[in-house]
Formats: structure tokens, sequence, C-alpha cells
């Protein structure tokens, strides 16, 4: 039987899809969860494409964070540019969440429980959201230009898979460390194997000061919120 010499050759141009892994450590912190808890969770890592190679286009997505007793759950999501985010009321309340403290600025309005809200992200950036009327809830969406995105866990460790061939730079965004910081944080991975592992990426949170926010008109919240005769008797968080 006759073969083709196409046929002979070995199937070795398929591109690669590799993982790249490693872990987040958080010094210098003031929060309790990571000096006394060792919590090194909700650190955001990326890799964007180098050498000017078109990056390949990433597929819309949507995401959720859920507002349930009076918190955004999960605190910290990360998206591709284009994607869209949804806000769940699953409270028994009002909530209105919203951001124009950075990032892109939005307002859903006042929605009431078992309804929710959309928000397309059509630019990069850390988008911080709170509460128009709840000023003890946060939430930071983090938007990047790219699909390759990983969260670190409790541990510090982070995955990504999926990797082509070729040269990235590896980005970091932590909500309490500096801009000055994160870019010293920067560095090229060459993936040209399988696996990946990048080591120990070491996150400080020096000179971090968090600065109260306001509410959407500029102003400042109201002491106290009544809202508390709308939760079933005895689940009042």
């Amino acid at each position: 039987m006759a073969y083709s010499a196409m046929a002979l050759l070995p199937l070795t141009t398929h591109a690669i899809a590799a993982t790249v892994s490693g872990s987040i450590r958080l010094m210098d912190s003031r929060d309790p969860n990571v000096s006394r808890r060792g919590d090194f969770s909700g650190v955001v890592i990326w890799l964007e494409r180098m050498g000017g190679e078109r990056p390949p286009a990433v597929r819309p997505r949507t995401v959720k964070i859920v507002q349930k007793q009076k918190t955004f759950i999960p605190h910290i999501v990360a998206v591709p540019v284009g994607a869209t985010v949804e806000f769940p009321n699953a409270d028994p309340i009002f909530h209105n969440a919203f951001s124009n403290f950075s990032g892109q600025s939005f307002d859903v309005g006042l929605y009431p429980p078992g309804t929710s809200q959309k928000v397309r992200f059509a630019r990069a950036g850390a988008v911080r959201v709170f509460c128009n009327i709840h000023s003890s809830m946060s939430a930071v969406i983090v938007v990047v230009p790219t699909s390759l995105i990983a969260i670190s866990d409790k541990t510090g460790a982070f995955s990504i898979d999926g990797v082509d061939r070729g040269e990235y730079r590896l980005r970091v965004y932590h909500e309490r460390s500096s801009e000055e910081t994160l870019q010293k944080l920067e560095r090229k991975v060459t993936v040209d194997q399988l696996p990946i592992a990048v080591g120990t990426i070491v996150v400080s949170e020096s000179g971090y000061i968090e600065v109260p926010h306001k509410n959407k008109y500029g102003q400042d919240y109201p002491p106290v919120v009544e809202d508390r005769a709308t939760y079933p008797a005895g689940k009042t968080p």
C-alpha cells in the first residue's frame, strides 16, 4: 500500500496548550486574614502576549457577583474586556451597585429583592464596586485584555491553562498594593514546554491606606440604614 509523503510526517505542528502556574505570598499586611491566618487569596494574575502578535479572540462571557447578607460574593472577579457582570440581589432588601471610584463608571440604580442587573465592561482597568445604600459592601472587578487569567487561592496557588507557545508579559493586581509595587512584579514568561512554573511572587502591601468611600452622589453615608425590618425574624445578618 502506498503512502504519501504528507501522511508520513509526524504530527508536530499542533500548537501546545501549556499550563503556567505559581504561587503568591503577601507581605507587610495589616489584614488579619493575611497576618494571622495566612490567607493569600484574591490576587489576580494574567498573561498578555508580547512581540506584536495579535492575541486570540476573546469569547464574550458573563460572571455573577451575588448580593447576599449585605455582601458582594465573590469579593473579587477577573474578566476579559467585553465580559458582562451580573449583579443578582439575593437579599430581602433593595441594593444599588455602582462604581465611580476608578475604572469604568456605572450605576445600575435601586432594584428590589429577587431581581438582577447587568453591566458590560468595554475597557481594561480595576473597577471598585460599592452599594449606594450599604457602605460596608465592596467588590473589585479586574478587567484585562486577555482570557488567560487566574486568581490566587487561600494558599496563594494559581494556575493558568491553555497557554499557546510564545512570549508573554505576566502581570499582577492586588487591591491593597500600590501601582508602583505591581509594575515591579511584571515579568516575561516564555512558553515553549509543558508545564511552566514561575515560582513564588511576593506582593507587598506596604504603604497601603484604606480610604473611606462616598456614595454615588459624592456624599457621606448616613450613620444608620433602616432596612433590618425587611429580614425574616431570626435571620438578620
